[in-house]
């Protein structure tokens, strides 16, 4: 399978393109404008064309599919005329700027009927799977509530008083992943308080189709050098947390033990705890970027694999969209079924 691949600035040359080796993908050209970044791109793939437009890149001959980390207006430019000359793309998150922007592309992708997956990683980070298989297993019971916390820095966005930014390449992961939990969501209500100007607090207070009810803290007042993720969903006696994506805690309904003096841990009802061995000499990634990038590839290759596509970016920027108005008007606003 020959790729091409747009955009070769630290995400993709850090995240992205490093974890597309060994899964039977050749990169055959590269575009950036920058000549550092291609000179970049051209490291990790010493066999591939280079191409300053994103246009010339297209014509390339022989290519299966192209992968797309520019930003999100670029995005929405770029994913439809990829889709016109027949190509499965691979956009990184956000798809557009706007729900309007994704739409276009989903259109795009409908007309070519050929694959957009969308770089929501998190659903395929490792723990975040196994809390998610964990939750629908018939004893964890009906989905009750979401508590969650995704924080980060004032650094990225001090310079950018409208938060423009952090909405579109910190938000939005949540919200795909907490209906990716939970179900559909039926509305929203923010409530922010701004410290000082790129010191921001949002509570975001959603509801859920299903009746449970999912509450969110995002902000740009932690360091990033600490953990800022963490999110617990509740069941039937019986809850999951994940905590930075390294740790999986899944309470049960043990026994008390204080008064048995024969207590000890049962299989059946004690917490589980799960947590990666970064000593393995194995190269594993556990927020999910290679589970994704297979999974594209297999959508390439015409078979099933559950990634997040085009019409999850569509909803999850729906969501973004409704966020932003809620948070100008404080006002709870209805989504779409």
């Amino acid at each position: 399978m020959k790729l091409g691949w747009i955009g070769l600035g630290r995400h993709a040359s850090q995240m992205l393109l490093p974890k597309l080796a060994g899964l039977g993908a050749e990169i055959a050209a590269v575009c950036d404008p920058a000549p550092d970044a291609l000179s970049r791109g051209r490291l990790l793939a010493p066999a591939a064309t280079p191409y300053t437009r994103a246009r010339d890149l297209l014509a390339h001959p022989g290519l299966d599919a192209v992968g797309i980390a520019v930003g999100p207006a670029v995005h929405a430019e770029l994913a439809p005329l990829a889709l016109a000359r027949g190509l499965p793309v691979f956009i990184e998150k956000p798809p557009g700027a706007t729900a309007v922007q994704a739409e276009a592309i989903e259109a795009a992708a409908e007309r070519a009927r050929k694959p957009a997956v969308v770089g929501f990683m998190k659903r395929h980070a490792t723990a975040n799977r196994i809390a998610w298989n964990a939750t629908r297993q018939p004893e964890f019971g009906a989905l009750a509530g979401f508590l969650g916390h995704y924080m980060t820095a004032p650094t990225y966005f001090q310079g950018n008083p409208d938060y423009a930014g952090f909405y579109l390449h910190h938000c939005v992961h949540y919200l795909d992943l907490v209906p990716w939990l939970m179900g559909p969501l039926s509305g929203l209500r923010v409530r922010k308080h701004e410290t000082a100007p790129g010191r921001l607090l949002l509570h975001l207070d959603m509801d859920c189709r299903s009746g449970a009810l999912a509450t969110l803290a995002m902000g740009t007042l932690q360091s990033r050098g600490a953990p800022v993720e963490w999110w617990q969903v509740m069941g039937d006696h019986r809850r999951v947390e994940v905590r930075n994506v390294t740790e999986v805690r899944y309470v049960r309904d043990p026994a008390f033990k204080v008064d048995d003096p024969d207590a000890t841990l049962t299989e059946a009802a004690d917490t589980l705890v799960w947590e990666p061995n970064p000593t393995v000499a194995a190269d594993e990634d556990h927020k999910g970027y290679r589970a994704l990038l297979k999974g594209f590839l297999a959508r390439v290759r015409g078979e099933a694999a559950d990634v997040p596509e085009i019409g999850d970016g569509v909803r999850a920027m729906r969501r973004l969209d409704a966020m932003r108005r809620s948070i100008d008007t404080g006002d709870r606003v209805a989504l779409e079924a």
